[in-house]
């Protein structure tokens, strides 16, 4: 993920949507712990009251998230920084907890979000964590489960 390829031909652009995975430096599970997975989703919804973004799903995995969201002000790296920073420093532990990328992929008009955030919702499912995403604790989608 800290590939400085996954920057080449990288734009951002407000009103865009966009998926987002971001690592956790060496893969720690450090969201395993629900404190810690509270400090991340704080981090996101922080973004969202500072205008930055408008979440519309996100997975709280143990040693990653996804994170389907409009673009509302500045860069996607402005946004990722933000929350990445806030998150690290709510958590602590020396260094940095986060790898240094990540991967996104802007969402096109002919792609369905609800399927894009269906797929994300499944993760913990498909990682063995629950038997149906609605069981698992550090998920939301701004359309409920009924996708």
């Amino acid at each position: 993920m800290s590939s400085p390829k996954l920057r080449l031909g990288r734009v951002s652009l407000p009103n865009n949507i966009y998926s987002i995975t971001t690592v956790t430096a060496g893969r720690m599970p450090l969201f395993a712990n629900r404190e810690n997975a509270g400090h991340l989703i704080e981090a996101i919804r922080h973004c969202e009251l500072s205008g930055v973004s408008h979440s519309l799903a996100w997975v709280v995995m143990p040693d990653h998230l996804h994170w389907l969201l409009q673009l509302q002000s500045g860069s996607l790296g402005g946004c990722l920084q933000r929350l990445k920073s806030r998150s690290g420093r709510a958590i602590g532990g020396a260094g940095s907890i986060w790898q240094s990328g990540y991967h996104d992929h802007a969402i096109r008009q002919d792609e369905s979000l609800r399927g894009v955030a269906n797929y994300l919702l499944h993760n913990p499912v498909r990682a063995g964590l629950c038997e149906r995403p609605q069981d698992y604790p550090y998920a939301w989608c701004s359309w409920g489960w009924q996708l």
